[in-house]
This record gives C-alpha cells, structure tokens and sequence, in this order.
C-alpha cells in the first residue's frame, strides 16, 4: 500500500527507515520529511498540520494509510478530521483522536485524567493570569524545587524546575502574566518536586488493547552531567538497565492497564502511541507526563529494536487486532546520540554543510534537523542528525556510536560525551 507519514525529525526517519523494510509498504511518502527521508521515500513540501493539503494529496495518491510523528497535527484533531469526512474515513490514522491529545495538548487534562484513574502521580494545583497570587501561594506551601509546567504545547521547553521559591514566584508571573511561552502558559500547572530516576515507557494501543514496547531513557539537558538548559534531548538508551521485572509489573499493572481501561471509561478514541514519562521513586513508577507520539530520540533506539513488521504492526492497530499481533523484539541493546548545531537550545544557525555520513560504518545515521542544498545535506535546525548503534550492552553500542560521530563534520558541531552517564 501507498502510505504518508507525517513529520520532519529523526523519530520519522527512524519510522520511514522501518516501514520501507516492509513488504506491505509499496510507496512511503513523507510531509515534509528531511535529507534522511528523501534518500529512502518521497518526500511532500505539505505541513502536516495543512489538513485541506494533506485531504487533497492522499485522495489524489490513493494513500492507504496516514502515520502521525509529531503531536502538533494530532492536538488539532487530523484523527477527527479524517474520521468525520465521508471520502477519507476509511483511511486509518494511526495517532488518538483530538480528545486523546488532550493528554499532551494539557498537561491539566492529563493531571486530572491521572487522578480520576488512580493513577500514581505527583500532588499539583493549576493557575491562570487570574490566579497568580493565589499559585505564588501555593508554592510556599510546597518544599524546593518547585516544578512550573505550561499547560499547553511549548515543544518540550515549558517545564521549569526552580529552586528558590522567589525565582519560582517571578517565573510564575511571567509565565502567566508576561507570557514567557505565549498562548502555552496561559494556564501553568504547579507540581510537587519527585526524586528519581526518569524512564520512558511506551505503549501502542488500538484502543481495547495494548503491547507495551521496548522501555528507554532519554536525556534532556544541554551539558555534560545533565546541566544547563533542556532540549527535545541529546540521546537515549534502551532497554533502560535497572528496568526489572518486578517494575516493569508495577508500570504494567498500576499505570498502563488503568489508562488503558481510562480511555475506555472516559470515550477517549485512542489508536496510537502512548509515551508516558515516569519517574522511579525507591522502586515505585509514577507518571510525571503522557505524550501522544513516541518520543524523540527515544524512537531511534526503540524502532531498530523492533524485529517486528512496523507496517504490519500498525495495520493491526487500524483493525483493532493487535490482541493477536506477536510483537518481535531485539534482545540487543541500542544507543543513540544527537548531534547539534552550536548554540542550541538557543540561537544557532542553519546550512552548515555535513561532511562524513558516506563513512559511517556499523552504526545508523538518522537525520533530525537537515535538508538538501544542491548535491550537499546541511543542517536545518538545533538537533541535526543521531547516530545509533548496538551492542550486547549499551556501553558497547554507545562506543560505536562515539567511533562514529568522529567521522563526521559540520560548523560548530556538539554532541555530549556522556550520554548513559548515570547507568554506570
């Protein structure tokens, strides 16, 4: 079948590199895609959020199958969009419907979705420009750090931890008031601070039932030891080392089965991915957030692990079989680290010319953040290109990814040297 997959990042060249290994995918287009995806599919000058476009392309193409990456699209609703017009309804989306997203698109929602199910998650009060006074108040109610999440989508940089309660009141006021992440923050959840060590589980559900995917850990800060700012994350491992049975059953049986059963319970059309972020607290799992989509760069650890059929996999999604789908997973460790352009997260510039990628061996480059200008692949945005390996062991994997990250060049080029650091 013809298929699109919506998105530009690596976690869609890591899916684009899966689903051309399938015999049932005949033609995989990809909107917009990167220079990574249009050497192995074509790719589409379409945003995946253009929802006339996107109706225009697939009837004209005849897609058979539209595969969601990033969330933006899924928070606006192309699940409903689909669904609710007569020439496209029988074309399966694989992502939740707009009410789903809510998960991701209000971090209120899931906070409330969470406590409704019983499902373990941190104490939290919400607040608006309104009610400021009375969040700077509820923060002195609570011991440091002090966690300000905005509410809505802040591509993954709306979430401060703050140790000093008055920097914690200033940042509220201009979260709130000042509108520090615009139309993001206009409501700003307050959350108790957990200690532990963060992990990412993954689940893919066809909305009755679920397999839960290979588990990893990704790493969000800028520098060296976690320090200074947060990314969309700088590498990820998986599996996640200390992940045992006896936890992995308490995430099964405490947090995915409930939300799972809470879709259900609650109406919530759900036929996609589910990314919850947890937080082991002295062996016990509790949610610190849902995603809607897999996450990025867990996907390029994750999806090389599937010796499953992705196509196949996802197909079984869209006919609510996948109770009979027997998931294959590579018992082999993976590893990947994202190279950046210099000055990320914050200001950097683009079209720096990449050297090197014909010299990789025994690793697999997936691009991030990159485009083709004439005959050369030059990077179009803060994270640039991943580059991940196997290995029995995610030290092994992590030194070939190293050996080969060597090989490559481009102005001002960064990357962390310690990625899996804290698993030693």
């Amino acid at each position: 079948m013809t298929i699109l997959l919506l998105g530009s990042g690596g976690r869609e060249h890591a899916f684009a590199w899966k689903m051309i290994q399938s015999p049932l995918c005949e033609k995989l287009f990809v909107a917009p895609g990167n220079a990574g995806t249009a050497g192995i599919a074509t790719n589409v000058a379409m945003s995946p959020t253009d929802f006339d476009a996107i109706k225009a392309f697939v009837l004209k193409e005849n897609v058979k199958m539209v595969v969601v990456g990033p969330e933006d699209p899924l928070v606006k609703g192309i699940y409903d969009y689909f669904k609710n017009d007569e020439s496209l309804n029988h074309i399966p989306v694989i992502g939740p419907s707009k009410l789903g997203a809510q998960l991701e698109g209000s971090k209120e929602f899931a906070k409330e979705f969470l406590m409704k199910h019983n499902i373990p998650t941190a104490a939290y009060d919400s607040f608006t420009a309104e009610t400021v006074e009375n969040g700077c108040a509820f923060l002195e109610t609570l011991q440091p750090p002090y966690v300000l999440k905005a509410d809505g989508l802040a591509a993954g940089k709306g979430v401060l931890i703050i140790h000093d309660l008055e920097e914690a009141k200033t940042e509220l006021r201009n979260m709130l008031v000042h509108e520090k992440f615009g139309a993001a923050s206009s409501k700003v959840v307050i959350e108790e601070f957990l200690d532990g060590i963060e992990l990412s589980c993954f689940v893919l559900t066809d909305g009755k039932s679920y397999k839960i995917l290979p588990t990893a850990k990704d790493y969000k800060r800028i520098g060296e030891g976690d320090t200074g700012l947060n990314t969309g994350g700088m590498g990820a491992v998986s599996p996640v080392p200390y992940v045992d049975a006896v936890l992995m059953e308490k995430i099964e049986t405490r947090i995915v089965k409930p939300t799972i059963e809470g879709f259900q319970k609650d109406g919530i059309e759900y036929k996609g991915f589910v990314f919850i972020g947890l937080i082991n607290v002295k062996n016990e799992p509790i949610v610190i957030e849902y995603n809607v989509r897999m996450g990025d760069p867990e996907t390029e650890v994750v999806v090389p692990r599937l010796k499953s059929d992705l196509v196949a996999l996802f197909q079984s999604v869209a006919d609510q079989k996948l109770d009979t789908f027997e998931l294959e997973v590579d018992p082999r460790s993976a590893t990947t680290i994202m190279v950046v352009s210099g000055g990320y997260p914050e200001d950097f510039e683009k079209g720096k010319v990449i050297t090197g990628l014909e010299n990789i061996t025994d690793s697999i480059v997936f691009h991030a953040g990159t485009k083709l200008d004439n005959e050369n692949v030059v990077s179009n945005g803060g994270r640039v290109l991943t580059v991940t390996s196997y290995g029995d062991d995610f030290q092994q994997a992590i030194k070939k990814s190293y050996q080969n990250i060597d090989k490559l060049s481009f102005d001002k080029m960064y990357f962390r040297k310690d990625i899996g650091f804290d698993l030693l």
